[in-house]
C-alpha cells in the first residue's frame, strides 16, 4: 500500500496547518511535504495491519540492527512520500543513514503506478523552487516489539537546507512528526520555523490519509501543575545494575509511588506523557548498557515536539537541568518532560 499520491488534505488539517505556516515562504511544507508524511504515516497503519508474520528480512542496517520485513515496508513507504515533494531534495534514515538525493519520479511512487494530477504537481514544483528541505527519519521505532501487537510508531524530522549534517536544531530543524500504530492511527506534529510561534496539535488518520483526517487536540501542551498520578517510564532498565545513580533515582519514583508507563517503546512512552501533560522518560546509557537512541533519527525530532509542547530545552552533559525550581529528568540528548 502506498500513500495516496496529491491527496486534498481536510479542512481541519489544512486550518491547522495554515495557522502554524502563515508565512508565503513556507507553502511547500504547508501543502505539500507536512500532508505526505501525514499520508505516508497512514499508509504505514495499513500495511502494519497485514503483515500478520512479522520476520527478519535477512539484512541489517549499518548500526548492525537486524532488519524486519516492517521496517522495510516503512522505510519504503515514507520514501515513496518524499518522492513525491519537489521540495524535499535529500533524506536520510536510520535503515539507510546516509543522506542521499531523493529521486522525484515526476510524483510517481516506485512501489505504486499512482500519479499526481498536473496543476498538483506545477504547484508542488513552484513552492520548491523556493524551499529546500532535507528529511531525516525512523521509519519504524519500536520494531521488537511489534510481533506481540503492541503500540510502535515512526519518527520523522524536517530541516530546512539541503543537508541536516553538522547543523543546529534549534536553527535548522523546522518541523517533526511522531506517527502512532496502536488500536487508533494518530500522529503528533510539530512545528518551528524562525519567526514564527511553535505549534503542536495531534490528528487522527484512517486509511484515506490526509483526506479524512480529524483534528484530535488542535494543541498539544503540557502541563506545569500535577495533581493525583505520576508517571515515569524507565527505559534501559538494566543499566541499573551498572549505575547506583540509575538505581537510586528508581529507587525513588517507586518510594514515591509513581505509577510504572513503560512500554518499550520511545514513541509510545512519550505519546502517553503528552497525552497525560507530565511524565518522565528517562534512558541512561552506560559501558555495558548502551541505548540506542540515535541523535538524528530520534532525538532531535522528540525534543522538537517536546519543546513545542512546552517543555524546557536542555542538553547538560548530566542528564539534568533545572527549571521552575525543581530538578528534571530529560531524554537522552534530547528535550526536558515535567516532574511534580
Amino acid at each position: 500500500m502506498a500513500p495516496p499520491a496529491a491527496a486534498a488534505a481536510s479542512a481541519d488539517l489544512l486550518g491547522l496547518l495554515e495557522a502554524a505556516l502563515p508565512q508565503d515562504s513556507r507553502q511547500a511544507l504547508r501543502s505539500s511535504v507536512l500532508p505526505a508524511l501525514l499520508d505516508a504515516v497512514a499508509a504505514i497503519a495499513q500495511t502494519l495491519r497485514g503483515y500478520h508474520s512479522v520476520s527478519a528480512a535477512g539484512t541489517a542496517n549499518p548500526f548492525g540492527d537486524d532488519q524486519l520485513n516492517v521496517d522495510v515496508a516503512a522505510e519504503n513507504l515514507i520514501r515513496d512520500a518524499l518522492a513525491r515533494c519537489p521540495s524535499v531534495v535529500t533524506a536520510t534514515s536510520e535503515e539507510d543513514p546516509v543522506e542521499k538525493p531523493v529521486q522525484h519520479l515526476n510524483g510517481a511512487s516506485q512501489h505504486s503506478p499512482e500519479q499526481p494530477s498536473p496543476e498538483s504537481s506545477s504547484a508542488a514544483a513552484a513552492a520548491a523552487s523556493s524551499e529546500t528541505y532535507t528529511v531525516a527519519f525512523d521509519p519504524l521505532d519500536g520494531s521488537s516489539i511489534i510481533a506481540p501487537n503492541w503500540t510502535v510508531g515512526s519518527i520523522v524530522g524536517i530541516w530546512d537546507g539541503r543537508s541536516s549534517l553538522g547543523q543546529s536544531p534549534r536553527e535548522k530543524q523546522v518541523a517533526s512528526i511522531l506517527g502512532f500504530f496502536g488500536p487508533r492511527t494518530t500522529a503528533v506534529v510539530a512545528v518551528r520555523v524562525p519567526g514564527g510561534e511553535p505549534s503542536c496539535f495531534e490528528v487522527g488518520l484512517t486509511d484515506d490519509g490526509v483526506r479524512t483526517c480529524q483534528v484530535v487536540r488542535s494543541q498539544v501542551r503540557l502541563t506545569n501543575s500535577i495533581d493525583g498520578v505520576r508517571y515515569f517510564a524507565p527505559a534501559n532498565l538494566r543499566a541499573a545494575a551498572e549505575s547506583p545513580q540509575y538505581m537510586a533515582l528508581v529507587s525513588h519514583y517507586i518510594q514515591s509511588k509513581y505509577t510504572l508507563r513503560y512500554s518499550g517503546g520511545l514513541v509510545p512512552d512519550l505519546g502517553h506523557i503528552l497525552v497525560k501533560g507530565h511524565g518522565i522518560y528517562v534512558s541512561p546509557t552506560t559501558e555495558a548498557s548502551k541505548a540506542k537512541l540515535r541523535r538524528l533519527f530520534e532525538l532531535c525530532p522528540v525534543a522538537l515536539v517536546m519543546e513545542c509542547a512546552g517543555a524546557p530545552p536542555s542538553t547538560p552533559p548530566t542528564g539534568w537541568t533545572f527549571c521552575n525550581g525543581r530538578w528534571k529528568t530529560r531524554t537522552r540528548g534530547g528535550a526536558g518532560v515535567r516532574e511534580s
